[in-house]
């Protein structure tokens, strides 16, 4: 069931069974890894994250990729590398598509499970694989990240002794393998502002949502919080004076997006506005704050 699934209003409801089943299957499989690599949208890092994943992992060291950091805020990325550190977690900020800091993904596994390597080295058992299970929400990058890092090595490992058939794994070189989640990890939907925020991003479907109200709904957050990237961008003076659709029929005219009769086509604007934000056109917003 796709996450749009239930959205209604601008709230999506919670599956609880879907979510017992994924807990379960996650503790389960937590005990084949050694590590849990955590993927999160760094525009919004709160929002893209499952809010019941720090006590299903919490014994295991974690590592958090802030993922499509070539559009958030850089500077508000450093500060959540840091929150995240301050939580005993590495974060590194990363673009999955692009492959933008993946470079440092493989030392800082290893940095991370030096003592698991050195116990291994002990044990006589040096070229152990490390295991890595990799979890996040939809959409946040999941499998741009899996097939950047397997390449041409997905699924090679599926058939090694205790290694279950219905989890994925992959190889990625450096004795290093990853586990896909089993089953799906939900946002916290029972919060309207998590709904928006995953929306904005493009996390959820444009179709399921009235565009123009998300569109207005950004705009507001845009005019208080990141008013000189938006006045830059469309040219528009005195811009914290307007209201979100007093910048829509401004951007509407100058962009010449009008109805016959010389209407604004709202819809046009819209799709135009979130298209330009989520592309980091607009500038590079992160929308929440540690």
């Amino acid at each position: 069931m796709g996450m749009e699934k239930g959205f209604e209003k601008g709230n999506i409801n919670w599956f609880p069974g879907h979510m017992a089943k994924t807990r379960r299957q996650i503790k389960e499989s937590l005990k084949l890894v050694d590590a849990v690599v955590e993927i999160i949208d760094s525009r919004i890092p709160v929002s893209s994250r499952n809010p019941e994943i720090d006590a299903l992992v919490s014994k295991k060291p974690r590592i958090i990729l802030l993922n499509k950091c070539d559009v958030s805020d850089e500077k508000l990325t450093k500060q959540w590398i840091s929150y995240f550190e301050g939580q005993n977690m590495t974060a590194l900020a990363v673009d999955c598509r692009s492959g933008r800091g993946l470079s440092s993904f493989l030392p800082t596994v290893r940095q991370v499970l030096a003592e698991k390597i050195r116990i291994n080295i002990e044990k006589g058992m040096k070229g152990k694989p490390l295991r890595l299970m990799i979890v996040g929400i939809p959409n946040t990058g999941k499998s741009s990240f899996i097939n950047r890092m397997a390449k041409k090595n997905r699924a090679q490992v599926a058939d090694r002794p205790g290694v279950t058939r219905q989890n994925q794994w992959f190889a990625i070189g450096d004795g290093i393998e990853l586990l896909d989640t089993p089953g799906v990890l939900w946002p916290k939907f029972e919060d309207p502002e998590v709904g928006r925020n995953l929306a904005y991003t493009g996390a959820i479907k444009d179709e399921i949502m009235d565009i123009e109200t998300l569109a207005y709904n950004l705009l507001e957050v845009l005019v208080k919080d990141h008013t000189d990237k938006l006045a830059k961008r469309y040219e528009i003076a005195d811009i914290s004076d307007k209201s979100p659709l007093d910048i829509m029929d401004e951007i509407g005219k100058k962009r010449g997006m009008l109805l016959r009769g010389g209407e604004i086509n709202y819809e046009r604007v819209s799709v135009m506005l979130l298209d330009e934000f989520r592309a980091g056109t607009i500038g590079k917003i992160t929308l929440e704050k540690p």
